[in-house]
């Protein structure tokens, strides 16, 4: 038992010894010009990389992840509509349904539904 737990520790110091020495060793000494600006292909840029986004885009595809996962989480509720007791079912996929609901009416309140405001 004693020789396992020197084991143990040996190995969680020499990994933590190799850890240390790889963060050691990576560090980089200096920032050039080229490294911190947008396009490291070697050639100046035409204009800012830095265009203004619309946040309707960001919003569209913030609500289509939810409902992607959701749609995701709807399938096991199919597959054990065999295996549980129907009321039981019942209760959870009415309450899942419910939630998405509520979610979109929320979504909906607020106006993230629209294209423009």
């Amino acid at each position: 038992m004693i020789l396992m737990t020197t084991i143990f520790m040996m190995i969680f110091l020499i990994s933590n010894i190799m850890m240390f020495l790889s963060i050691i060793l990576s560090k980089k000494s200096y920032m050039d010009r080229e490294k911190c600006s947008p396009f490291e292909c070697g050639f100046d840029p035409k204009s800012s990389a830095r265009i203004p986004f619309s946040l309707h885009f960001f919003l569209i595809t913030v609500i289509f992840l939810i409902f992607d996962v959701e749609i995701a989480l709807i399938f096991p509720i199919i597959l054990t509509f065999k295996l549980v007791n129907l009321f039981n079912w019942m209760k959870i996929s009415f309450f899942f349904m419910f939630i998405l609901l509520i979610g979109l009416y929320h979504e909906w309140n607020q106006n993230m539904l629209n294209w423009t405001n």
